[in-house]
């Protein structure tokens, strides 16, 4: 797959398939479409391009709302969409004077003159264009204008799938990883840089790597301990994540930790990803750390069953 940072970038194609919105999560409903684009482009001898943006519009419309979240950073989602064969990815910067286009001049000039669109497959309730004023019937209208079919995925294809972005967000956010990764088609997943901390997991004999997300948009899971997998430059391993304050601590400051079972590397600086599996309970606050520890002791056993049964 080939990324593009700037719609300027891209060279026109003699037949583009094209897809286009934001596919937070490249969830289950988004991989249908892109199976759709996949299967057309196959058959026509074209290629696909998914044209996607960044930042996230809702946080260049709404820069007041600090509640804005996504489930992948711009990097998993390249990566995710990678996995499912997208020829082509354009990440275009979003920005104000890009959603005052109008939607015949968005046509036109992205789609048409810089992309090469034959055929576009959007959602049945896409919109597009300043005040959101294009949609299915617009890209209808103005396909024999500019010499492309568009290919409408049915509300009723969609809605069978019964999952959206935002019924993800909402399932992560109350720890329900099941349901998260049902709709996901795959297991939620953080990265970051292993940073140090307090090191009090090593003095109780379950000694944890931080993990630093610099991505402030990125969400978080609700807090507790999970059943994770994480993925190191050394290999895969099984583990114990913790999201949380650390409340037996008196911390104040949210931390993602993970507890990686029978590994004992310096991974301090590296990139890592942890994979949820399974929730395991809700963050607690013990009155001492032998009660801490023995807990902990129960978590482990709890978790190594769940993965062993994943």
């Amino acid at each position: 797959m080939r990324i593009y940072h700037n719609i300027d970038e891209f060279t026109p194609l003699k037949n583009a398939v094209v897809t286009i919105g934001t596919f937070d999560g490249v969830h289950i409903g988004h991989r249908k479409i892109i199976a759709g684009i996949k299967e057309l482009a196959g058959s026509t001898g074209g290629e696909t391009v998914l044209l996607t943006f960044f930042p996230h519009p809702r946080m260049i419309l709404h820069p007041e709302d600090e509640t804005i979240k996504l489930i992948n950073t711009i990097h998993e989602k390249a990566e995710l969409l990678e996995q499912l064969g997208v020829d082509h990815l354009i990440i275009t910067p979003f920005s104000r004077d890009f959603s005052n286009q109008s939607a015949e001049e968005y046509i036109r000039d992205i789609l048409v003159k810089k992309i090469g669109t034959k055929k576009i497959v959007i959602g049945y309730d896409h919109r597009f264009g300043k005040d959101r004023e294009g949609d299915f019937e617009t890209l209808v209208k103005l396909g024999p204008v500019y010499g492309f079919d568009v290919v409408e995925i049915p509300e009723q294809d969609i809605n069978e799938v019964a999952v959206s972005s935002t019924r993800v967000r909402n399932a992560l956010l109350k720890g329900d990883i099941d349901l998260a990764n049902t709709f996901l088609g795959y297991h939620f997943f953080v990265t970051g840089k292993v940073g140090r901390g307090d090191q009090v997991g090593r003095q109780i004999g379950y000694p944890t790597a931080n993990i630093m997300i610099e991505e402030q948009y990125k969400l978080i899971p609700a807090d507790g301990i999970y059943a994770v997998k994480v993925k190191t430059d050394e290999g895969a391993y099984n583990g114990m994540g913790y999201i949380g304050t650390r409340p037996t601590l008196n911390g104040i400051t949210r931390s993602i930790e993970v507890n990686i079972f029978d590994f004992n590397q310096d991974i301090y600086g590296q990139q890592i990803r942890m994979e949820f599996h399974n929730f395991v309970r809700h963050d607690i606050k013990f009155t001492t750390l032998a009660d801490l520890k023995d807990q902990l002791a129960k978590d482990k056993v709890d978790v190594m069953k769940l993965l062993e049964s994943s």
